[in-house]
C-alpha cells in the first residue's frame, strides 16, 4: 500500500534552516521568480485551466438549455434550476472530504478518474425523457463525479507549485470559469440549433471533457504528484515526503480572517452564481434577443477572463484586500444596469462587463486568500470547507433567483438585493488583517 504523506508544521521563524534543509531532499528550490515559475510550470497551468473550464461549463450553459428543455417538457424556472441546486448540496457535504484526499494523494489521482465520469455523466443528460424524478438523478450522478475535479483540486494544484506568481497563476487557472462562459452559451447555442439539446449534451460532455483528460495526463503534477515521481526515479518507491507550513484544521476553525473570506464568499456567490446562471434569461427580459444575448453572456465572460489576469497581477503586488474589496463592491454599480425598464443597449453592455469582471475574480480571490491565510499544510482540506461555502451559494443562488422569476415575473428583485450583497462582502474583505509570514515554500522540480 502506497504511504500516505504526512504534513509537518514547520514554524519558519524558528527552524528556518531545517525547513530548507528537509526541502533540499526533494531538491526544491527555495526562491525563484515569477518568470522562471511561469517557464517551468505553465503547461500545468494550462491543463488545470481547461479542467476548470469543463467542471464550469454545466453552470455556464445552463440558462441556455433552460427553453428547449421548458418547451419539450413544460417545466418552470424553479424545475430547471432544481438539479444543479441538489447537486451543489452534494458539494456542500462532500468537499471537504475531497480536500482531505488531495491532501494526501495528490490532485492527478483524483483529476483522470474524474474527468472521465464527468464526462460520461454529462453525455447522459441526452437521455433526458421528461420526467422529474430521472433529471433530478441525471444531476445527482453528475454532482457526485463532478466533486472529482471541483476548484478545490485546479487551485490545491496550481497553489502548491507557485509562489511568487500565485496571484497570477491562479487567476489564469480560474479563468477557466470565464473560457467557459465565453465559448458554452454561443456554442451550446449553436449546436442546439443544428443538432438539437440532446447531441448538445454528448458533444459538450465527451469533446471538452476529452480535452481536458488529455492536457491533464501530459501536464497535471502538483506538489506530491512530483515528489512521488521523484522518489520513483531516484529510490524506486511511490513514497514522498513533503513539508508545507500552514495551519492545522483546529488553528484554521479558530482563524477570524479565514471565517471572512468565508462569508464574503458565500454572500456575494450567492446572488454571482444567480446572475450567472440566469443570465440569459435576464437580458432577453431587458430585449435582448437570443442571439443577441448569448454573444452578451459570451462578452461577460471575456470581462471575466480580464478580471481573473487584472486582478491576479495586482493581489501578487498588492494587497488583496484593497483589490478584492474593490472589485467585489463594483457590482453594485454594475447589477442595476441590467434591469428591466432601465436597461439600454449601451447600460446593458457596461453593465455586462461590470458583472462579468468581478464575477471573474470571486473564488480566484477565495483560494487566493485561503492559502496566504491558512498556509498550503491543510489547503486542500480549508479550501474544502470554502468550496463546501461556495457550494451553498450555488444551490441557494440559482434556485431562488427561479423561485424569485416565478413569484413575481422579474429579475428585478434579484439584482436589488445583490447591491447590498455586495456593499457587505466588499467591507468584509476591506476589513482583512496582514497576511501571515509561512516563510520559504517551493515546488518540487519536475
Amino acid at each position: 500500500m502506497d504511504s500516505v504523506p504526512t504534513m509537518t508544521h514547520i514554524p519558519y521563524r524558528r527552524r528556518p534552516q531545517e525547513a530548507a534543509l528537509r526541502l533540499g531532499e526533494l531538491d526544491l528550490e527555495q526562491l525563484e521568480t515569477a518568470g522562471a515559475e511561469w517557464r517551468r510550470y505553465w503547461p500545468m497551468v494550462l491543463a488545470a485551466c481547461i479542467g476548470f473550464s469543463f467542471m464550469s461549463f454545466m453552470t455556464a450553459a445552463a440558462g441556455v438549455f433552460m427553453d428547449p428543455l421548458a418547451a419539450e417538457f413544460h417545466w418552470g424556472r424553479t424545475e430547471l434550476s432544481l438539479g444543479m441546486a441538489i447537486a451543489s448540496m452534494l458539494s456542500i457535504l462532500c468537499s471537504p472530504f475531497i480536500g482531505i484526499l488531495i491532501d494526501r494523494h495528490g490532485s492527478r489521482r483524483m483529476a483522470l478518474p474524474g474527468l472521465v465520469l464527468t464526462s460520461l455523466a454529462i453525455a447522459a443528460f441526452s437521455q433526458a425523457n421528461g420526467s422529474l424524478a430521472q433529471w433530478l438523478g441525471l444531476w445527482i450522478a453528475w454532482g457526485v463525479v463532478a466533486l472529482l475535479v471541483q476548484s478545490t483540486l485546479w487551485s490545491a494544484a496550481i497553489a502548491s507549485v507557485f509562489r511568487v506568481g500565485r496571484g497570477l497563476a491562479l487567476g489564469v487557472t480560474m479563468s477557466g470559469t470565464a473560457l467557459a462562459q465565453v465559448v458554452a452559451p454561443p456554442l451550446s447555442n449553436y449546436l442546439i440549433d443544428m443538432f438539437g439539446w440532446r447531441s448538445a449534451y454528448v458533444v459538450l460532455g465527451l469533446g471538452w471533457g476529452g480535452f481536458a483528460l488529455l492536457l491533464s495526463a501530459f501536464f497535471l503534477f502538483d506538489v506530491r504528484d512530483r515528489a512521488r515521481r521523484q522518489s520513483l526515479q531516484t529510490q524506486g518507491t511511490a513514497e514522498e515526503t513533503v513539508i508545507l507550513p500552514g495551519l492545522a484544521i483546529g488553528e484554521a476553525w479558530r482563524d477570524v480572517s479565514l471565517w471572512k473570506v468565508a462569508a464574503a464568499t458565500f454572500l456575494v456567490l450567492t446572488v454571482t452564481i444567480a446572475v450567472v446562471v440566469h443570465q440569459f434569461p435576464i437580458l432577453v427580459e431587458a430585449g435582448m434577443s437570443r442571439t443577441q444575448a448569448a454573444w452578451l453572456v459570451s462578452l461577460s465572460g471575456v470581462a471575466g477572463v480580464m478580471g481573473k489576469l487584472v486582478s491576479g497581477t495586482l493581489i501578487d503586488r498588492f494587497h488583496a484586500r484593497m483589490v478584492g474589496g474593490i472589485t467585489l463592491a463594483s457590482t453594485a454599480i454594475g447589477w442595476p444596469m441590467l434591469m428591466a425598464g432601465i436597461a439600454t443597449p449601451v447600460t446593458i453592455v457596461i453593465g455586462i462587463m461590470i458583472s462579468g469582471y468581478a464575477a471573474g475574480t470571486k473564488i480566484q480571490l477565495c483560494s487566493y486568500l485561503t492559502a496566504r491565510y491558512a498556509g498550503m499544510r491543510n489547503y486542500g482540506t480549508i479550501f474544502g470547507f470554502m468550496t463546501s461555502v461556495i457550494a451553498l451559494a450555488s444551490a441557494i443562488g440559482p434556485l431562488a433567483a427561479g423561485i424569485s422569476y416565478d413569484r413575481f415575473g422579474s429579475y428585478t428583485p434579484l439584482l436589488l438585493v445583490g447591491v447590498a450583497i455586495s456593499l457587505i462582502s466588499g467591507g468584509l474583505v476591506f476589513s482583512l488583517r496582514s497576511y501571515p509570514d509561512w516563510g520559504v515554500q517551493a515546488p518540487a522540480r519536475a
